[in-house]
């Protein structure tokens, strides 16, 4: 499975991209912001882009309705910092298939939501 890490904190992506590449999942790319998100969703169509609800000034759920409107093919999971109950009414009304805490990051919890 190839994946997009979408995140603001460097320190996040490089963690991330080392745990899911451990676990067998292909971080092809990894995107700080809207603009390298969407450039990079458009040359790669990865299997699943990783998308941080806040990233930095930039809306992650916001950028998910682009990415699915740009690469129907790419699934979409936000992930956050935040609990799920926070975020309930964004994550409902976005294009993604799930949600994510951070803490809970894994391959094992990414297949579960694109199964």
């Amino acid at each position: 499975m190839s994946c997009l890490i979408v995140d603001d904190s460097q320190e996040f992506v490089v963690s991330a991209a080392g745990l899911l590449g451990s676990q067998g999942i292909d971080v092809v790319a990894c995107a700080y912001s809207r603009a390298e998100a969407l450039e990079l969703v458009a040359a790669l169509s990865p299997d699943v882009a990783l998308v941080d609800v806040e990233l930095g000034e930039e809306d992650g759920v916001e950028l998910s309705h682009e990415i699915a409107a740009r690469a129907p093919s790419t699934r979409i999971v936000l992930i956050s910092s935040y609990d799920r109950d926070d975020l309930a009414l964004l994550i409902a009304h976005s294009p993604a298939v799930g949600f994510l805490p951070k803490s809970e990051l894994g391959a094992a919890a990414i297949e579960r939501l694109l199964s």
